[in-house]
């Protein structure tokens, strides 16, 4: 993962996004602003942390990216290695990016890959 790829930071029941391209801002997740951020045409992708709450720290990053579709406009999609495998999970528009919904998929993407590493 590049240094400049901006990069979400958990807190408790919030998160806040770091983005390296404006050193010292923050955005909170689920405001207007960020769904701006979002929206803008240099935004591209993010870093979502994978926390495990059973050892209490982060186990890894989901990457989330904005791609085009072939008859026009953008969508989100996230992806993680679990395992040998890349798995894919289509998240929508930018106003479905919300901290509850990021926080499930990465939270499937955990269990995924606790039962990638169980099966021989």
């Amino acid at each position: 993962m590049s240094q400049k790829t901006p990069r979400v930071s958990l807190g408790y029941q919030e998160a806040y996004l770091l983005d390296p391209r404006g050193p010292g801002s923050s955005l909170r997740l689920d405001t207007p602003a960020w769904v701006t951020w979002l929206a803008e045409a240099t935004t591209t992708r993010f870093a979502y942390p994978v926390f495990d709450p059973a050892h209490g720290y982060i186990v890894g990053y989901m990457t989330v990216r904005k791609e085009r579709r072939q008859r026009g406009g953008t969508y989100w999609t996230a992806y993680r290695r679990c395992g040998r495998t890349v798995r894919k999970v289509y998240l929508g528009h930018a106003a479905t990016l919300t901290y509850t919904r990021l926080t499930a998929i990465a939270q499937a993407f955990r269990e995924a890959s606790g039962a990638a590493q169980r099966t021989p």
